[in-house]
């Protein structure tokens, strides 16, 4: 099982758009997830909790990034866009084990700029 939570505990139900870059030497890149409407900006959820980051769970345990961003259109939230940076080779590989069982689990495909 592999779930995206934005407060602890509540899985984020929307499956987000995903691109990923890869520095030339393979050993960085950058994961942009782009949420349209996610349950998280939905009302009532701000009585959950507040949004600390974007928590990436699976059976090895949590990468989280801080870098959360609101996306407003005509002053109401539409979309969350979060940035992952990936510093090294083990947590490129460490990511991408975790991209693997969301991408089953979401049925989501890979498709090469």
């Amino acid at each position: 099982m592999a779930v995206i939570q934005f407060i602890e505990g509540i899985n984020e139900t929307v499956v987000p758009d995903i691109k990923l870059t890869r520095s030339r030497d393979g050993k960085t890149g950058t994961a942009t997830f782009r949420f349209s409407n996610p349950d998280i900006i939905q009302q009532g959820m701000q009585e959950k909790g507040d949004i600390q980051g974007m928590h990436l769970i699976d059976k090895e345990g949590k990468l989280t990034t801080t870098d959360v961003n609101a996306k407003f259109v005509n002053g109401k939230p539409q979309g969350i866009e979060c940035i992952y940076i990936i510093k090294s080779p083990s947590e490129w590989d460490r990511f991408m084990r975790f991209m693997e069982i969301y991408a089953k689990n979401n049925k989501l495909s890979f498709t090469k700029a």
